[in-house]
């Protein structure tokens, strides 16, 4: 895999660059869709390439317990078996253990948990999430690390900044040691953690970048910290993470999130925010977020956005979508999936255009200062 700069913006960290893979190529800054098991919900392949979507998430704890990795192995991976012939970044399953599984007991050597699903007992160390993402074939694997809650004390984020340099270096060797199961290039990420301690960052940092082949990612933020706090480590990571690498930052967040952090120097994103906040009722537009569930929408005949060129905004109504959303049809839930995955793709296709053209550091204070009113 291959990662090429091509522009940087004179007034901020903010850069367009290009990420090559055996899969096809990314254009960054990129947000990806989460198809957590193997699916984007309720929208299909050709809906989210129509959408502008070059790469989406596949999540490695869920499909390892449902329908498992081997099988999906010999679909030829999760690629044939979704029929997505683009690029795939899957999870190392970590947050899921620590957040979804009950019962999970934390040691040096990986984590014990009982499935959330039936109970039964499983057991993850950073070998066998490489393996089961080995099986999964995606062009970019996470490595297997310990993300702490945003409200731990020193002494649990410093204990995790210490597995995930283990662990990290466990995953490399792994990879480095095993032949691959697929005919094409798996890429390796690590994880920065240490919370929003500056000294735990850069701690992490120091021990995990030297596994960085092509990419790196930020983890353990948009774990219920303050906002400023998130902000102050994402600016400390655009200061010590290297410049020639995609910097990927995990599990974030609302369209303010992605141009704030986008000045930062992040290069990709995900979050399930769109699908899911999509799915109660809200949607974000070129004028602001929309509870479309509201009253004032029963007989409202205009369109969603009318900067929108998603199915939704060139078919429907305001009043039909609510109509359907309140009555829960299955086709109101994809009409407002595939409106916010379309904003989210248009935004990130916005900002590269004015990082290329020169134009995005007023584009983005004109945008926050919109989006706060």
């Amino acid at each position: 895999m291959n990662f090429t700069l091509l522009k940087s913006d004179k007034n901020t960290s903010a850069r367009t660059g290009i990420l090559q893979t055996d899969h096809g190529t990314i254009e960054t800054p990129i947000f990806m869709p989460v198809g957590t098991h193997g699916a984007v919900k309720t929208l299909s392949p050709q809906e989210l390439e129509t959408a502008g979507a070059q790469i989406i998430l596949g999540n490695t704890y869920h499909l390892y317990l449902r329908p498992g990795h081997t099988l999906i192995k010999d679909a030829g991976g999760l690629h044939g078996f979704a029929n997505w012939e683009n690029p795939i970044l899957t999870d190392s399953g970590g947050f899921q253990v620590f957040s979804l599984a009950t019962l999970n007991k934390i040691t040096d050597d990986g984590v014990e948990f009982r499935s959330h699903l039936n109970g039964s007992k499983h057991f993850f160390t950073p070998d066998v999430s490489m393996d089961i993402q080995r099986h999964l074939g995606s062009d970019i694997i996470m490595a297997f690390d310990e993300c702490p809650p945003s409200d731990a004390d020193f002494q649990t984020i410093e204990t995790a900044v210490k597995r995930t340099a283990k662990w990290i270096k466990q995953c490399w060797d792994y990879l480095k040691s095993t032949p691959p199961i697929h005919s094409w290039e798996q890429t390796l990420f690590p994880i920065v953690q240490g919370g929003v301690v500056p000294e735990l960052r850069k701690r992490s940092a120091e021990e995990v970048v030297p596994f960085a082949e092509c990419g790196i990612a930020i983890g353990g933020l948009a774990v219920g910290e303050e906002k400023n706090a998130m902000f102050d480590t994402i600016a400390l990571m655009d200061n010590i993470l290297p410049k020639d690498h995609p910097r990927y930052l995990m599990g974030v967040g609302t369209p303010a999130d992605l141009v704030e952090s986008v000045m930062n120097g992040v290069d990709m994103f995900d979050c399930v925010m769109p699908t899911r906040n999509a799915r109660n009722g809200q949607l974000f537009t070129s004028t602001g977020k929309l509870n479309i569930r509201n009253g004032k929408y029963k007989d409202d005949f205009s369109i969603v956005d009318e900067n929108c060129s998603c199915m939704l905004c060139q078919n429907h109504t305001r009043a039909y979508l609510r109509h359907l959303l309140n009555v829960n049809e299955i086709y109101g839930l994809r009409l407002a999936s595939l409106h916010n995955v379309t904003y989210y793709l248009n935004l990130m296709k916005e900002m590269r255009t004015r990082i290329n053209d020169g134009s995005f550091s007023p584009w983005a204070k004109r945008y926050l200062d919109n989006y706060k009113k």
